[in-house]
């Protein structure tokens, strides 16, 4: 027998939001949505500041409180935060959500379906970090895209210098190291000796400088040389913008700090190339009040995104497992005629989900308890669902320090298999009674 759904009385559904409105966001015009009794329920306006502002005084006039909005491109962001800075209510909602019955379609019909539907309470809005984090989330999303582009341009180097067969990529591991860099330096320079441009070989670099100098013995042709040229030059430009970058992410995270002290010593670590230059992990703490970077696997990089991406107020989120389920680390629900179809998680495009799973992936390596219980998923499950399973734990961490104020301690790898030794003893011996039987262990050898 189906069961009824405690969230509808029999009275059916009632109005949740007498006061709300809603808007059809566009790149040219809005459309604006509100209470039906109204003469002119329905206005257009135009995209400019002062039209939005005269979409605020006119919800002021209507009495609006509650506004809703499609997450279209990025044109709803101007009209967001000129909504919330004047005091409403504003819920940024999913167009796949709010999406209207088949039939005749127009921006007048979708914001009236809009306001309609909030009306009755039946939409949600998506999560949004505080204005001030938004800037940090701004910034780190800038400063990841320069890195993007850093990386293409060094791409363009080795492209540039393959074609002239220049084999510099077989000898060195990388060529926007040390001693790539200098070699690429040189041959911009003008320098095509081969003996001599092996002389900037690092002692840390495994080939000989025999070895470099046979793979710098190539065609110097005119065009190439020109393109390694202009590669080399848009990859300084991008150091530069990098470096302004990081001097704004740093004052950004100052003007967040909410809490004193030092984070205390942790394990020592490499530092990431791509890292900022500055102290990240000092200036999380003061933000979080935890240190995330003691969690295995997460360094100062990730955690600088997972902070901007979600911020430090947990409050949205009732429990971990809403939490986690925002971020696609959930497996899905997907059950039709009382069959299971499938339990796969959700696609997911967030940043800090991405993150989580890069920081998982890392843990292969690792000899901690994190370590352990990612390779026992590995020999149960393909990579990818041995991944997602990692990051769900690494999620549920990171919120229980952020809620509890509480620093992470690892168990060790072999507290955990000891652990997951006593879990197998006690379901064999479940399994056992139900069949009649007692689990005898055998005797130690002398």
């Amino acid at each position: 027998m189906a069961q009824r759904n405690r969230a509808f009385s029999r009275a059916g559904i009632q109005v949740t939001h007498p006061d709300a409105a809603a808007v059809d966001v566009g790149g040219a015009t809005h459309y604006a949505a509100v209470r039906p009794d109204i003469d002119d329920a329905v206005r257009s306006f135009n995209c400019y500041t002062a039209d939005l502002n005269a979409m605020a005084d006119w919800f002021e006039q209507c009495g609006v409180k509650i506004v809703a909005m499609e997450s279209t491109g990025v044109y709803w962001i101007p009209l967001y935060e000129v909504l919330e800075r004047r005091g409403f209510e504003v819920l940024l909602v999913n167009a796949r959500e709010v999406k209207n019955v088949s039939g005749r379609k127009s921006d007048v019909l979708d914001c009236q379906w809009l306001q309609q539907l909030l009306t009755f309470g039946l939409l949600r809005g998506a999560f949004r970090p505080a204005d001030h984090m938004c800037a940090l989330r701004s910034l780190c999303r800038q400063r990841a895209r320069l890195l993007r582009d850093q990386g293409r341009y060094v791409q363009h180097m080795q492209k540039a210098m393959t074609l002239m067969n220049l084999q510099l990529a077989n000898a060195i591991s990388d060529v926007a190291g040390v001693t790539g860099q200098k070699i690429v330096r040189a041959i911009v320079d003008g320098e095509r000796d081969p003996q001599v441009l092996a002389t900037y070989r690092d002692c840390r670099i495994k080939a000989t400088e025999e070895e470099i100098a046979a793979s710098l013995l190539g065609n110097w042709r005119d065009e190439h040389l020109f393109a390694l040229k202009q590669a080399l030059g848009a990859f300084d430009f991008c150091a530069s913008q990098l470096a302004e970058c990081d001097a704004e992410v740093q004052r950004a995270l100052t003007l967040l700090h909410a809490h004193d002290g030092t984070p205390a010593a942790g394990k020592r670590r490499s530092r990431s190339r791509n890292a900022p230059k500055f102290d990240v992990r000092e200036h999380l703490f003061k933000v979080c009040g935890v240190d995330l970077t003691r969690i295995d696997g997460i360094d100062v990089t990730t955690a600088m995104t997972v902070i901007s991406e979600i911020g430090v107020d947990m409050s949205r989120f009732k429990t971990v497992k809403h939490f986690t389920s925002w971020l696609g680390l959930c497996p899905g629900t997907k059950i039709s005629g009382g069959k299971v179809l499938g339990k796969a998680s959700k696609r997911s495009a967030n940043r800090a989900t991405q993150a989580l799973k890069l920081a998982a992936a890392a843990l292969r390596s690792s000899r901690s308890a994190l370590g352990a219980y990612y390779r026992r998923m590995c020999a149960r499950m393909d990579k990818g669902k041995a991944v997602t399973a990692a990051a769900h734990k690494l999620a549920r961490l990171v919120y229980l320090m952020l809620t509890r104020g509480e620093e992470y301690v690892d168990q060790g790898q072999q507290y955990y298999e000891e652990r997951y030794r006593e879990r197998v003893v006690r379901g064999l011996a479940k399994k056992a009674a139900e069949l009649g039987m007692q689990l005898t262990p055998a005797a130690s050898p002398a």
